[in-house]
């Protein structure tokens, strides 16, 4: 398989525009556009039945008490978690492309609830859902697309990595409020081929 996007270049910075959260020059950081980057998809093999898009970022610190803090700092080396930024399952065998913005466009407080995204497909929780929980205006259920918001103190540059499954079945047997860390449990075993686009991000003036 090959994954192309008129939004990304693979391992090039990524535009704020498809980011959650961009540079402010007051608040460290500021709401973005929010758009999901263009995706299409070629050399799918034979026997696909769905596709699984996932959009996960390696870099997130394990341990947030100083996150986003003034007067401290992320060490380059402190231990890193994947952070699930898009998880859409059941995306239709035919389909070889999703638009820019077509599946989210803006941020939404306390999380969308029923994100547009292709006929039949199903878009689980981000990660944005457990990082946000008790935030008094912004804690909810995030489902679909939410993207990179890095903390503005983490001295790693970030990695967002776009992945298109194509799978040998119809419909994941998962039920609502999957998160991506669900779909690639379930994937397990069913993986006919597999793309990616990597991209970076950071917040943090000193790695610009």
């Amino acid at each position: 398989m090959k994954l192309h996007s008129s939004d990304l270049k693979d391992n090039q910075p990524i535009d704020p525009r498809f980011a959650f959260g961009k540079p402010d020059a007051d608040d460290h950081m500021s709401l973005s556009d929010n758009l999901n980057p263009h995706l299409a998809w070629d050399d799918v093999p034979e026997g696909t039945r769905s596709f699984v898009i996932l959009c996960m970022d390696p870099d997130v610190p394990s341990i947030a008490d100083d996150v986003n803090q003034e007067g401290k700092r992320l060490p380059v080396d402190m231990p890193r978690v994947d952070f699930c930024h898009w998880a859409m399952i059941d995306v239709p065998a035919d389909l070889r492309e999703i638009g820019t913005g077509d599946c989210s466009s803006g941020v939404t407080p306390r999380g969308k609830k029923k994100p547009s995204g292709p006929p039949g497909s199903r878009q689980g929780l981000n990660d944005y859902t457990s990082f946000m929980a008790g935030h008094p205006e912004m804690g909810g259920d995030y489902h679909g697309y939410d993207g990179p918001c890095p903390p503005w103190n983490d001295e790693r540059l970030h990695h967002y990595i776009f992945t298109v499954y194509a799978l040998d079945l119809d419909r994941l047997d998962l039920a609502d409020g999957f998160s991506g860390h669900d779909v690639l449990k379930a994937i397990q075993g069913h993986v006919l081929g597999q793309a990616s686009l990597a991209g970076t991000y950071t917040l943090n003036p000193n790695l610009d």
